[in-house]
């Protein structure tokens, strides 16, 4: 299934334009384009709703038609449940995260450790529980991590882009993860040069026109058969003015969305 994440709305949800985006405005710009999956992903505000607040945001999204994903940083004990408990709230059933949060930058040992405690929870939920490929781990040591557990609710969200400032090559990293993969984060990225000529900037690009071999990936992991979801989200940077920011990051949303429509 397309989905749309909070990285799509990166700007819009940001205090740098006159009037940020509420999730629930989000949920509602989702289920406009005909696109019923959302990633509430690294969406700060939501640590901070009560219960209240949360229950309506859920019963938002269900009036809308929407599957909810969530996104936290850490595999901490304590972070990993509680992002279980707010996948209760949505009736989530995948969880996305990263070996390291803010707060914690653990060893592999004890990652794998606080894993194999965190989990036993997921897997009586049927929850599943996504770590994400990033420059931070090697897409080699994400892969053992995964297998050595080898937890049927415990996998990997692919997002190959990221994973470049590793020096790692993202169809090395697709094909690494892939037996792994139950989530994926979608976006275009490029290489531009820096006035002068002096250097580069690595971001990201308009879907279809960057270095992402997207082909490649439907055709290595197969998503649609094996029921992953795909998750759109961008490197957009900020493009002088939040007019300009906003209608640019939409029309690489509604570019992405009809490029993951019509690719087979």
């Amino acid at each position: 299934m397309i989905g749309l994440g909070t990285y799509a709305f990166f700007w819009q949800h940001s205090d740098q334009v006159p009037e940020p985006l509420s999730l629930v405005g989000a949920f509602e710009a989702t289920a406009e384009m005909g696109v019923e999956l959302f990633q509430i992903c690294d969406y700060a505000p939501l640590e901070s709703m009560d219960d209240a607040a949360l229950a309506d945001a859920a019963a938002s999204a269900r009036d809308l038609g929407l599957t909810i994903e969530l996104g936290t940083r850490g595999v901490d004990r304590d972070r990993l449940a509680r992002t279980l408990d707010l996948a209760g709230v949505f009736d989530a059933r995948l969880v996305r995260s990263m070996l390291y949060s803010p707060e914690s930058r653990p060893t592999r040992a004890q990652a794998e450790q606080w894993l194999r405690a965190a989990l036993p929870a997921y897997e009586a939920s049927g929850v599943d529980l996504a770590l994400e490929t990033y420059e931070q781990v090697s897409t080699a040591d994400l892969v053992g991590l995964v297998a050595r557990i080898d937890s049927e609710r415990l996998g990997i969200c692919l997002d190959p882009a990221n994973v470049v400032a590793r020096l790692e090559l993202p169809r090395d990293c697709v094909e690494q993860a892939a037996a792994h993969v139950t989530s994926i984060h979608v976006k275009d990225f490029a290489f531009t040069r820096q006035p002068g000529w002096v250097g580069f900037t690595y971001g990201g690009a308009p879907m279809g026109d960057g270095l992402h071999d997207y082909p490649h990936l439907l055709e290595t992991v197969k998503p649609r058969e094996n029921g992953i979801n795909e998750i759109v989200e961008h490197w957009l940077s900020w493009q002088g003015d939040a007019e300009t920011t906003v209608r640019t990051e939409r029309e690489w949303t509604r570019r992405t969305v009809e490029y993951l429509r019509s690719a087979s």
